[in-house]
């Protein structure tokens, strides 16, 4: 099963396929969709959704994984992370996509081991998991993270 692990972001939004077969995980693609902060917003959003949907089209991955939304304290992130997420959201939904959701801590617990994880020993644990994957970025890597984390909750319940 083809499983498309989504990092959303307003600025860089990071993206990962993983084939999961029983435990066995591997790479298929990953990268990073990046805006032009100068941009307007419908934009911005506009670019996002259309990355994803070619990225959709390209890899056909059967369902979809995305970190639930937390709050920042800084109400302007919230929103604008929020308003990228719906992007994302949209370009699943039109490609009919159903869309996992996971806290992010238990992203890190399922990949790492504790949910306490930091973000070097996720990246660390992707080279063992998916071993001699070139990863495009740290959103990138957020995303494949997400993409096994819903390999393994969505197989273990």
């Amino acid at each position: 099963m083809l499983i498309l692990g989504l990092d959303p972001s307003l600025s860089c939004t990071g993206w990962g396929v993983i084939r999961a077969e029983g435990s066995r995980l591997a790479h298929v693609a990953n990268g990073q969709i990046r805006t032009d902060v100068k941009a307007p917003m419908a934009a911005r959003l506009a670019a996002i959704q259309s990355a994803l949907a070619a990225i959709i089209l390209e890899h056909r991955p059967m369902r979809a994984a995305a970190e639930e939304v937390f709050v920042n304290k800084n109400p302007q992130s919230t929103l604008k992370l929020a308003q990228a997420r719906g992007a994302v959201l949209a370009a699943c939904g039109m490609a009919g996509l159903a869309v996992n959701e996971h806290a992010a801590r238990l992203v890190k617990k399922a990949v790492v081991g504790t949910g306490a994880a930091e973000k070097p020993q996720v990246q660390a644990m992707l080279k063992v998991l998916l071993p001699g994957t070139c990863v495009a970025g740290a959103d990138a890597a957020d995303a494949l993270a997400v993409a096994i984390a819903d390999a393994h909750l969505t197989r273990c319940g």
